[in-house]
């Protein structure tokens, strides 16, 4: 079940990058994204990036990476709430 649910998510990932055009008609421009990140197409961008993010955190989930991740960051804050363990 989870083999589906990865390549789902990377199917909307590559959706993102492939169709770019028509998530931007969707969504028209984004003020934050054609102000930081260029002054023609920085929606466009910005999509692209999200979908290569998507796509990247779905490979880092089957590979057991997102775990380390967020274990790396998190276990500090894990062990000063419980301090016993």
């Amino acid at each position: 079940m989870t083999f589906f649910i990865i390549l789902g998510v990377i199917g909307l990932g590559a959706l993102l990058v492939i169709k770019t055009q028509w998530f931007y008609n969707f969504t028209g421009p984004i003020d934050w994204a054609e102000q930081h990140l260029g002054t023609e197409g920085g929606t466009r961008l910005f999509i692209k990036l999200i979908g290569i993010a998507i796509i990247l955190g779905a490979f880092l989930w089957v590979t057991g990476g997102l775990q380390a991740i967020l274990n790396g960051i998190f276990k500090p804050f894990a062990q000063t709430l419980n301090p016993g363990k």
